[in-house]
């Protein structure tokens, strides 16, 4: 008989609940997110984008995408400060941040200074004006 495939990514949160992608649906789901990001963030090859979540499933889904899309990611902690984020904005050109509906509100201090910004994109459940839902895109 034949095996049942080896997940490509398997996660599970502190409370149990477990994702499980194929290759498949990895490929699938990160084909999506970079569509999410060239089209509904307008980020093109060699764009730059600053992600401030903490490992949820959706950490590792936009790396690739930003691989497949040949968008520079560039990961950040839940633990930097107002002044560490804005200076990776600025430094860095970064024409998209991403972070979780919780970790937002401590963001938007910081993000009018950044001249470079051009979009917002929340992961998780909530959602935010001014922010572009990601779970909403894909």
């Amino acid at each position: 008989g034949r095996r049942p495939a080896n997940p490509a990514f398997w996660w599970v949160s502190a409370e149990g609940e477990e994702v499980k992608w194929s290759f498949a649906e990895l490929g699938s789901l990160s084909r999506k997110a970079a569509n999410v990001l060239s089209e509904a963030c307008a980020l093109q090859r060699g764009d730059r984008a600053v992600a401030v979540l903490p490992r949820v499933p959706e950490w590792w889904l936009l790396n690739v995408a930003c691989v497949r899309a040949g968008i520079v990611f560039i990961p950040g902690t839940s633990q930097l400060t107002a002044k560490d984020i804005s200076y990776r904005l600025q430094a860095s050109k970064a024409k998209c941040i991403i972070t979780s509906d919780t970790l937002a509100p401590a963001l938007e201090s910081v993000l009018p200074s950044s001249q470079f910004l051009k979009s917002k994109l929340i992961v998780g459940r909530g959602s935010r004006d001014g922010w572009l839902n990601f779970k909403e895109l894909l």
